[in-house]
């Protein structure tokens, strides 16, 4: 697919949020600058006029690679945080937030310089509205970069990941085309609690995504006690807390749960095998633990072709998202856009727990 016929040929409910986007373009910072796939997006972004793309890396590799892929860096901010004004003062401040936390850092100016940390110190410091790392990173680099220098919603709030995905050649995926899954990248064993908050809180992303009341299914081997194991208990009791907590905070979202994966995505599925559940397909599913979340999450995309928009990480005060390794032109260009509308939506004041 070539660079210019990505947003063109983007999910609908995607090319919705480019409408919003342009309305407000923000700025979002890519950790792992040096790298084509990075270049190629952020000048598409700049062509479409969506966001402000800031690159950390090296200057002159940056522009070397942009020359040699044909691409322009135009209005493309290329930051080197070695050399960059804010260097000295992100130093005081990671010194002084260490010192809070009861440790000493050794070589402050070599933590700050470090990428990650510094797209994350950017963000929280409102000199970006958004970062995006992980396609020349390890996950858990990413995810330790953003807990230590992005500021959590509260105390109480636990950091987990919400993969967004599109397919338009499938069914059943959400409403509208936009499917959330959670938590697909951090907490191997969720509590009752952490379910119900992973619930809430990606039902509030899909509101903004998707734009209508989001439904949000807890997924288990069990449909409503069908078969009662440990798991499908801890599943259902988390549906139970999650639907406590949208009648206490009057939040738009519909819960149901516990439920099979084909009866929380196809209405016929539904009707056949659970009498009292919405006949509707779901918008967020939310898994039992990391590993069913990720193994679907992979085979999505590696096998039924959907498209995903990075890893969103949850949690925090500020937007950012993890990418993999093996991400594309297009998820880089999608998780950018996704990250500027929560920017300009905002996080909603976060429950308490």
């Amino acid at each position: 697919m070539s660079d210019n016929s990505i947003l063109s040929s983007t999910n609908p409910a995607i090319q919705g949020l480019i409408t919003t986007l342009k309305s407000s373009p923000k700025r979002i910072v890519f950790a792992d600058g040096e790298d084509e796939r990075v270049i190629r997006a952020a000048a598409l972004l700049v062509q479409q006029a969506l966001v402000a793309p800031i690159l950390l890396g090296n200057r002159e590799k940056v522009h070397a690679i942009a020359e040699k892929a044909g691409v322009s860096t135009r209005f493309i901010n290329v930051i080197e945080p070695s050399k960059a004004a804010d260097l000295a003062l992100f130093e005081r401040r990671i010194t002084r937030v260490e010192k809070f936390r009861g440790h000493v850092v050794a070589n402050a100016k070599e933590m700050v310089c470090e990428p990650l940390n510094f797209a994350a110190m950017m963000v929280q410091y409102g000199q970006a509205d958004g970062m995006v790392g992980g396609n020349k990173s390890m996950p858990v680099s990413v995810f330790r970069a953003t807990s230590n220098f992005i500021k959590p919603v509260s105390e109480k709030a636990s950091m987990f990941g919400v993969v967004v995905m599109t397919a338009p050649d499938l069914s059943h995926m959400g409403s509208t085309g936009v499917l959330l899954l959670a938590d697909c990248g951090v907490t191997p064993e969720p509590t009752v609690e952490q379910l119900a908050e992973f619930a809430i809180e990606s039902g509030k992303m899909a509101s903004h995504l998707i734009e209508k009341t989001p439904k949000i299914a807890f997924l288990s081997h069990s449909s409503h006690g069908s078969m009662k194991t440990p798991s499908s208990q801890k599943v259902a009791a988390a549906a139970v807390k999650a639907k406590d907590l949208v009648k206490r905070g009057s939040l738009a979202m519909k819960i149901e749960g516990e439920v099979q994966a084909d009866v929380a995505l196809d209405p016929q599925a539904a009707e056949l095998k659970s009498r009292g559940i919405e006949a509707t397909t779901s918008d967020v599913l939310i898994f039992p633990n990391l590993d069913a979340a990720h193994i679907s999450f992979k085979l999505l995309q590696h096998v039924g072709q959907a498209q995903h928009y990075g890893q969103f990480i949850m949690g925090l005060t500020k937007p950012a998202a993890q990418v993999p390794l093996t991400t594309s032109v297009e998820t880089l260009v999608g998780t950018a856009v996704l990250l500027g509308v929560e920017a300009i939506k905002g996080r909603e004041l976060h429950f308490d727990w």
